[in-house]
């Protein structure tokens, strides 16, 4: 059931998360300073290509608080905003709903994406 509800998400909409968080990888790995936060946003593309069966755990420090703050500024307000209206768009539909909540998941960790952890859940 999750490989389905995963190959349903990347056509929903996931692949567009996906290359969001591509881009801005590339655009921080420009510098030599953006280096690390480019490399956290590849590995937390993994979550918008495959969602279901993943949970986000939050294990905040104080230098994930100041990389949070320099990533809301740059990059994460945009993502967060673009997952979050995919999500609306999405819940509008009954069918839809288990897939923005999915959006919504992924505009939290947009946020805030330093100090998260992506952890697969069993059923």
């Amino acid at each position: 059931m999750r490989f389905l509800g995963n190959l349903i998400w990347i056509i929903c909409g996931g692949l567009i998360s996906a290359l969001g968080w591509w881009l801005a990888g590339a655009m921080w790995c420009i510098t030599i300073i953006g280096i690390p936060i480019g490399l956290q946003c590849f590995k937390l593309s993994s979550i918008s290509l495959n969602p279901f069966g993943k949970e986000i755990v939050q294990e905040g420090n104080t230098m994930s608080f100041l990389l949070n703050l320099l990533w809301i500024i740059f990059s994460g307000l945009e993502l967060a905003v673009g997952n979050a209206l995919i999500g609306v768009l999405l819940c509008i539909t009954i069918i839809g709903i288990p897939f923005g909540l999915q959006f919504f998941k992924i505009a939290l960790l947009s946020l805030v994406p330093f100090g998260a952890r992506v952890v697969k859940v069993d059923f």
